[in-house]
């Protein structure tokens, strides 16, 4: 029977985290989907493991470490049905998860993303993301973040966009933010906040995300990063987001606020300049600086796209 559904899931150094992902994904309710792996070149036991005990789940081997971007995209290119679900190897997925994301999809076709409900693995009665949304000083968010789950964010909505750590996107919305290499996601960020970049690109064409709080899914936060690397990352890629994705009108509205947001990181890294990851900030900032003009070069803006992103800035 053909399949509905790629579920792709990002692997680099995750064989202790691949199983109970796997296991998890075993007991779904809905069948219709296949599972690729992406392994970046893992140095561990992961291509082993999946040898030895899922040898049924397609793997495709990337030869060299290329980040995460380089590793969504090549599963986005070697999959093709039409809907696809992103999903970390560090997630355990409730048993309904398939069935709730992508039964939101097909009974709302006015929605090209749908997100799930991520609770932290570690506190299972915490959440890490109902949704996520973008702020005007630049900086992304998680909807509830490290907030106790007491049925707050249990109502089905539209959210500004889904995180990529647990996520379902429509092949064809995926396909027209792709850019003329067919990479959906922008190369140049490599690790972290690729996410953020897609879901303003989604909103400036238009297109729309549902947030399905019956999807549940836990999340071993950071698992496979975090520290310097997610700091550095996410100082240079802060910048290049806010740079390339705010229309004019919008990018001078936000200005003071990024600035400000700009400045406090920049404070707060160097009151912790002994920290390694501070001075990943730090240095992740300056890269960031030095990438604008490239960045400020490519930026396109069609005359609709500013009004379909303003609604959804803000905290």
């Amino acid at each position: 029977m053909t399949h509905t559904i790629d579920i792709i899931i990002p692997n680099y150094n995750g064989a202790a985290l691949l199983p109970p992902c796997l296991d998890a994904l075993a007991g779904q309710t809905r069948h219709d989907w296949r599972v690729l792996i992406v392994d970046d070149a893992s140095t561990d036991d992961s291509l082993a493991v999946l040898r030895q005990r899922y040898p049924a789940i397609a793997v495709l081997a990337l030869p060299q470490n290329g980040g995460f971007v380089r590793t969504v995209n090549a599963g986005i290119a070697h999959t093709s049905a039409p809907l696809v679900i992103l999903l970390n190897n560090d997630t355990v997925p409730d048993a309904r998860f398939v069935e709730q994301l992508a039964g939101a999809l097909e009974r709302f076709p006015a929605y090209a993303f749908a997100a799930a409900k991520l609770r932290l693995f570690d506190r299972p009665d915490h959440l890490h993301s109902a949704g996520d949304g973008y702020g005007w000083d630049g900086v992304p968010f998680s909807r509830g973040v490290w907030q106790p789950d007491q049925g707050q964010f249990d109502v089905m909505c539209e959210v500004f966009g889904p995180c990529a750590g647990a996520a379902i996107y429509r092949r064809t919305a995926l396909s027209a933010l792709a850019n003329q290499a067919g990479e959906v996601l922008d190369a140049n960020l490599i690790f972290y906040c690729e996410d953020v970049d897609l879901n303003l690109r989604a909103r400036r064409a238009g297109l729309r995300t549902l947030f399905v709080p019956q999807a549940v899914v836990l999340h071993h936060l950071s698992a496979t990063g975090g520290g310097e690397l997610a700091s550095y990352y996410c100082g240079r890629n802060f910048l290049i987001i806010w740079a390339k994705n705010l229309p004019p009108a919008v990018l001078l509205r936000s200005l003071p606020h990024f600035l400000q947001a700009q400045l406090a990181i920049t404070w707060a890294a160097l009151r912790h300049i002994r920290g390694a990851a501070a001075r990943a900030r730090l240095r992740g900032q300056w890269a960031g600086l030095r990438t604008l003009p490239q960045v400020w070069c490519r930026r396109r803006f069609g005359p609709a796209e500013a009004s379909h992103l303003t609604t959804w800035l803000g905290r």
